[in-house]
């Protein structure tokens, strides 16, 4: 894990939000047992995107990985953020939308091994080769299939998040005790 306590925070928070967001992508169609794990996974995530947002605010003046970086940080971003939306447009033009969450999901995941590079810290890129394996995975089921991958990918990429910020939380609570402190 990172040796910058903001930066450990800030990725607690953030894979707590997107535990959120992906858990939430999951509840398009998800099957009737699953509603209220799905709801709790990402309700524990808002927990932790809340409780280290706090952390990342009381300690914005500490150093970071990606101090005289961020244009880099910045180009990955607007890679991804590129790559999905062309992949999503080609796959709505070629009438495959419902792989439109799996494409996301795989661009998602190949983004953490140059953000481990940045951020220094490995964990973020074993967190997507999980993440990658996981969607690997996947695909003989979503091609047997005719439902939205959303079903199976977003609690592919929730749980990777939550787990990893959950673990990440105690790792922080061992090395820096209670986010509310600086």
């Amino acid at each position: 894990m990172t040796d910058f306590a903001r930066d450990h925070a800030f990725s607690i928070a953030w894979f707590g939000l997107m535990t959120m967001v992906w858990l939430g992508w999951a509840q398009e169609d998800p099957p009737a047992s699953w509603r209220w794990r799905l709801g709790l996974g990402s309700g524990v995530g808002v927990v932790l995107a809340g409780l280290f947002g706090l952390a990342v605010a009381l300690r914005w003046s500490e150093p970071s990985a990606l101090d005289g970086q961020y244009h880099w940080f910045g180009v990955l971003v607007a890679a991804e953020v590129v790559a999905a939306g062309v992949g999503c447009l080609l796959l709505a033009l070629r009438g495959r939308s419902r792989w439109m969450a799996w494409w996301v999901a795989v661009v998602v995941a190949a983004h953490f091994v140059p953000l481990a590079a940045l951020l220094q810290d490995v964990s973020v890129a074993a967190l997507g080769l999980v993440q990658g394996v996981g969607l690997a995975w996947l695909v003989p089921r979503l091609r047997g299939s005719d439902i939205s991958t959303s079903r199976y990918v977003g609690p592919v990429m929730g749980v990777a998040l939550l787990g990893f910020a959950l673990v990440s939380a105690g790792v922080f609570l061992v090395e820096y005790g209670v986010p509310w402190s600086s």
